[in-house]
């Protein structure tokens, strides 16, 4: 299998042709819009504005992907999404739980063979396996909100609510090709929708935490 090898794994994917997902390509514009609200909310926090850049690049790897839409734009596609994941688990650790950086970058390596243990268990699960290897991320940052909701009480409330929005937004990514019949635009559209306002949330969340001198 090639790089250049066309994908084609979305409902609303019908053909070869740029525009053959207009709406799966133009909904990533949510990605740059957040990231452009929490660029300026995060000023004089190069932390945030690290996360910000990091989601607008999520927005311009997805578009590619849903235009191109070959094994290379793909992982176009993943690897910001990834970068993303770790990035904000290292401020996180740091920022929320008080860790030295040596330890919080330990902590974030860490998020690989984290990852890779508990995706094959999702992927067993009936509904689970489109999105095998994001559903660790919830998990991950509720466990987070529990150590914290002693110390933190309102960041663990504010990042149980994140956690509840990429629960969301992950059902409506899981479902897009078992609805094709009665849904032909599919509903991974919704994914970007609701990824965007729940990355932008999580930077703010983050944005939150550090105004307060938590």
């Amino acid at each position: 299998m090639g790089w250049f090898e066309q994908v084609d794994g979305y409902c609303e994917r019908l053909g070869p042709g740029y525009w053959a997902e207009p709406v799966n390509a133009v909904t990533n514009a949510a990605f740059v819009l957040a990231a452009a609200v929490m660029w300026r909310r995060c000023a004089g926090r190069p932390m945030g504005r690290a996360m910000a850049l990091v989601l607008a690049a999520i927005g311009l790897g997805s578009y590619l992907f849903h235009t191109h839409a070959n094994r290379l734009t793909g992982l176009m596609d993943v690897l910001p999404i990834v970068a993303f994941i770790l990035l904000y688990l290292f401020a996180a650790s740091r920022d929320f739980l008080g860790l030295r950086p040596w330890v919080a970058g330990v902590v974030t390596l860490g998020f690989i063979p984290y990852a890779a243990a508990l995706t094959p268990a999702f992927a067993a699960l009936p509904g689970f396996s489109v999105s095998a290897f994001y559903w660790p991320v919830p998990v991950l940052i509720l466990a987070y909100a529990a150590i914290l909701r002693g110390r933190a009480p309102a960041t663990a409330r504010w990042l149980a609510l994140g956690a509840g929005m990429l629960c969301l937004s992950l059902a409506a990514r899981s479902v897009d090709q078992a609805l094709c019949a009665a849904v032909p635009l599919g509903t991974h559209f919704l994914w970007h929708l609701l990824n965007a306002l729940m990355l932008g949330w999580m930077i703010e969340v983050w944005r939150r935490h550090a105004a307060a001198g938590g």
